[in-house]
């Protein structure tokens, strides 16, 4: 899976790594249905501070879509945490809607002639 990082502000670029490890960890059993995850970490306000800091993930898919979300919160950790889990859920829903394989498997029994 390819994780792109985006960002204008300065200290969320400190997440960098943090955000790459958490994505690979969280999606690494679903690893063969997500091929590229973009999260993109911005400041509205800039240095005044308040509820302004804003995770934008964006994940794509082999077969089922793109999962796009956000979240906002009063630091970087909690809004990619907040998008993060959101994604994992809308994503497990997605995946779990998709249709199962249309003919299953034929078993063989030990008495088949066939």
């Amino acid at each position: 899976m390819n994780v792109l990082f985006k960002s204008r502000a300065p200290h969320a670029c400190d997440h960098r790594e943090l955000a790459q490890t958490r994505l690979k960890t969280a999606f690494q059993r679903l690893a063969m249905r997500v091929s590229k995850a973009t999260v993109q970490l911005a400041d509205l306000n800039g240095p005044r501070g308040g509820v302004d800091k804003v995770c934008h993930l964006e994940v794509q898919t082999v077969g089922a879509g793109t999962v796009i979300v956000r979240a906002v919160a009063s630091d970087w950790r909690t809004a990619f945490d907040d998008a993060l889990a959101r994604a994992l859920r809308l994503l497990a829903r997605l995946l779990h809607r998709l249709p199962r394989r249309a003919t299953p498997l034929r078993r063989l029994s030990v008495n088949d002639n066939a």
